[in-house]
């Protein structure tokens, strides 16, 4: 059984979040108020919360010859779903910051990722394995 999960992060714009996380990524909207909105994200919960001051990606670890953002968010996708996504945002001009790729291609591990921000700065991660078992594989 698939276990969702719930993320709670800042934004500097409600109504940015909600054109990007709805009509880029293609969320619904659940709850909300003045101050945060819920979003459903790949069947879990994320929620935009107004804090300006805390909102965007400040910082990169080098791995594997890129530079990734920390902090950052994201789902696993099946490898299908991944592709569709990645061709998706890509037709809706999202800028990415490491492109669509094989990551540790031959290897234990190896995975489709793509790393791109919101408007708020906030950057996130899309993955797929083509076998789910290496996940946490050493």
């Amino acid at each position: 059984m698939r276990k969702p999960f719930h993320l709670a992060f800042p934004v500097t714009d409600l109504d940015a979040a909600r054109e990007f996380y709805i009509n880029v990524l293609g969320c619904t909207e659940g709850r909300s108020s003045e101050k945060w909105v819920d979003f459903d994200l790949f069947g879990h919960q994320i929620v935009a919360h107004l804090a300006p001051e805390q909102a965007g990606s400040r910082a990169t670890n080098g791995v594997d010859r890129d530079h990734v953002p920390v902090p950052r968010f994201g789902v696993i996708l099946p490898m299908e779903q991944w592709v569709a996504l990645a061709d998706d945002l890509s037709s809706k001009g999202v800028k990415f910051v490491i492109e669509p790729k094989i990551r540790f291609a031959g290897e234990v591990g190896e995975q489709a990722t793509m790393f791109f921000l919101d408007p708020s700065g906030n950057a996130l991660e899309f993955k797929a394995f083509a076998d789910l078992s290496q996940v946490f594989a050493k």
